[in-house]
């Protein structure tokens, strides 16, 4: 089983992206779970989304606390929430959207295993969909990063959840993020 969180902010996507993977896990013959955690909060605050796949059936149903993989939808929650908390594995993944390159975030946020991805999700977004929704840029770069699904399926789970000029787009900002993502 892979465990991933992704820490957004409220009307960023993070739960979207969350069920966006799980869906195409599914649809690739895998066992899934997707849920986020928030409150009443606002547009813009904090939120946190789970994801979980797996070849096996999953019996476990609460927060992961111990991700295998962390996604970082904006990058100004690297100051105020602890996004690395769980990571303490030499396979984990921290995959964020960021311009910076991957070794001076590794250093700032004092992470010692893992890996470190960075793909500037918020650029191809604007470029691509004149909006600053990064959630399925990182999509791209967690196809990247874990190869968990495939690109195909990301596609034809955009097409079954967004109008098809949409799906279209979205799919360019998944292929340009897969395309740009880097690593350490």
């Amino acid at each position: 089983m892979i465990e991933f969180r992704w820490h957004g902010r409220g009307g960023q996507g993070a739960w979207t992206a969350s069920e966006l993977l799980a869906r195409t896990a599914l649809d690739e013959g895998k066992y899934i779970q997707s849920f986020p955690e928030f409150g009443p909060e606002r547009m813009g605050a904090p939120v946190t989304a789970f994801t979980r796949i797996s070849t096996e059936p999953i019996r476990l149903h609460c927060a992961i606390y111990d991700p295998d993989i962390v996604i970082v939808l904006d990058n100004t929650l690297l100051k105020t929430v602890p996004v690395t908390v769980g990571l303490n594995q030499d396979d984990n993944c921290l995959i964020i959207n960021s311009n910076e390159k991957p070794e001076v975030l590794k250093q700032s946020l004092h992470v010692t295993k893992g890996k470190i991805w960075t793909v500037p999700a918020t650029e191809i977004a604007l470029k691509l969909l004149d909006a600053p929704m990064t959630n399925t840029a990182l999509l791209g770069a967690v196809a990247k990063a874990t190869e968990i699904v495939s690109l195909e399926g990301i596609h034809k789970t955009l097409k079954n959840r967004f109008r098809p000029d949409l799906a279209e787009k979205n799919f360019a900002i998944v292929q340009e993020a897969y395309n740009e993502v880097k690593s350490i």
